[in-house]
């Protein structure tokens, strides 16, 4: 269950840092299949020519690719599926990662041809660096070995039944992340106007509890799974006004940054534009926050979808000048238009938790070793939704301790192609986690302990951390813009108030 995460890492072009970007959608399984561990591509092509790969079990072949070069992800995914299959898995780039923009992101076909993202760090740009369009993952009929079988169902049943019993499962089971619309709204952390305020008069407009009514009146899906095995199914498929498929896989991050972040209320809107930036292949929220900044800079208006969609398409698409300083990202808009409120650590853009109102993930994004990262040590659980203890988000008591054990928990998490979604109901079911260590021992045979785990999440931290610091990243790269010490947020007008030797103490593990 909820096995069907996919990592991609490199160097970021977006960062300078190590990034590990992580996905939905069906390439997990098809490479486990495969019996692919790990594809590493290294190096460039001496000509200039377009490439694709396709694997097999025991077989990888290269292709020179010419058909679908400046083509978008959709097209993309529709002529690898009539030259193969509809099962087969395909990993692609669209227009911004053949030109190098550093908000591209890499797509992930889903179990029903919709599209999900290796979202964050510009991986795109790196996988376009290589020429390659798009990677087939044809797994045929292989299964997966699993080295004891019986041990192996026995403990999946318990550890699907703790993952549908908690109640925050049960919650996006039924609005999709986008429930937390109405909650984080509610704690005053919810960034709005380029993180000028926490609180978004649309707020009700785009929230999960509107979006799902939306999605049952239009006969969509408000409920359905990014990959198959996912018993908490928190995606789900959103219909235009004539019930046409519009977008799936509607995130509360993406909301926020092109809703609340730009002051938008009209979720037709923004799932037009959720649309053309998984077409373009863009991340959503690196772009829609570059969007703010450049509303904040008077590039275009707030509250101004039409130019928005219009810069999508006709701008960032065809990569012409502005199109490329917004397609690269929220630092890039802050340096051209000579901005000082650019929420960005380490140039990636700060996603949708005020630091100030919400103080344990503003740590997260200081000391994340990718730039700023919710998902690296989630503290909202705690902090607003009560997972694993409770914390007060606007006091600095015990966040830098929540954030390092959340991180170091992560980092185990992810390495096992798990989603981060079960790690609500490690947190809080005995059962769970012993049953998912119980899984990886019957599936390889060997005999990992919980030690085992929180040293492999320690491990894969202090790594990651010494990888920037030769790549010539300090301690005085692990902190929040100026502007968050300085410009209370309202509705609580709180600050970060973190010292930097507060921050740097997160590293004494």
């Amino acid at each position: 269950s909820n096995s069907g995460r996919i990592s991609a890492g490199a160097k970021s072009p977006l960062t300078g840092t190590i990034k590990e970007s992580n996905s939905g959608g069906s390439s997990a399984q098809k490479l486990a299949k495969i019996g692919c561990k790990a594809l590493i591509i290294e190096g460039q092509p001496q000509d200039d020519c377009w490439y694709s790969l396709t694997l097999k079990p025991g077989e990888v072949t290269i292709s020179k690719e010419d058909d679908l070069v400046g083509k978008g992800n959709f097209a993309v995914v529709e002529s690898v599926e009539k030259r193969f299959s509809d099962k087969i898995g395909i990993i692609s780039i669209g227009q911004a990662g053949e030109m190098l923009m550093t908000g591209a992101n890499i797509s992930i076909k889903d179990p029903d041809s919709h599209l999900r993202s290796l979202g964050r760090g510009g991986l795109g740009a790196v996988m376009g660096s290589k020429k390659i369009k798009f990677i087939a993952l044809d797994a045929g009929d292989a299964k997966v070995a699993i080295a004891d079988v019986d041990a192996f169902r026995a403990a999946n049943k318990v550890f699907s039944k703790a993952l549908v019993s908690h109640p925050v499962s049960q919650a996006l089971a039924t609005y999709g992340t986008n429930v937390l619309v109405n909650i984080i709204n509610e704690s005053g952390g919810f960034p709005t106007k380029n993180f000028s305020t926490g609180q978004f008069e649309g707020h009700e407009q785009i929230s999960g509890e509107t979006m799902h009514d939306r999605i049952v009146e239009r006969g969509g899906k408000p409920k359905h799974g990014c990959h198959s095995g996912c018993v908490i199914q928190c995606s789900q498929i959103y219909n235009d006004l004539k019930g046409k498929y519009k977008t799936s896989g509607f995130e509360y991050e993406s909301i926020w940054a092109m809703g609340a972040g730009c002051t938008i209320d009209d979720l037709d809107q923004l799932a037009e534009m959720d649309h053309i930036m998984d077409d373009i292949g863009i991340d959503t929220i690196e772009t829609a926050v570059a969007f703010g900044v450049a509303m904040q800079a008077g590039v275009l208006e707030f509250a101004d979808a039409d130019e928005m969609i219009r810069i999508l398409k006709e701008e960032i698409a065809l990569g012409t000048a502005l199109g490329r300083i917004i397609g690269n990202g929220a630092g890039s808009v802050g340096r051209t238009y000579g901005m000082t409120q650019v929420p960005v650590v380490k140039n990636q853009a700060i996603p949708a938790y005020d630091p100030r109102a919400i103080k344990g993930i503003g740590i997260t994004y200081a000391t994340s070793t990718q730039g700023a990262d919710h998902t690296m040590g989630y503290t909202i659980a705690t902090e607003i939704l009560g997972a694993g203890g409770t914390a007060d988000p606007l006091a600095k008591e015990g966040q830098v301790e929540l954030s390092r054990n959340l991180q170091i928990a992560t980092a185990a998490i992810d390495s096992t192609g798990m989603c981060l979604f079960i790690a609500f109901a490690v947190l809080d079911d005995s059962t769970c986690l012993p049953a998912l260590i119980d899984m990886i021992n019957a599936r390889f045979g060997i005999n990992l302990t919980a030690d085992d785990v929180t040293n492999l999440g320690m491990s894969i931290l202090k790594t990651e951390h010494a990888f920037n610091l030769a790549a010539g990243f300090t301690n005085l790269d692990d902190r929040l813009p100026e502007f968050f010490a300085t410009n209370p947020v309202p509705p609580h007008n709180a600050v970060w108030d973190f010292t930097g030797d507060e921050i740097d103490a997160f590293w004494n593990f």
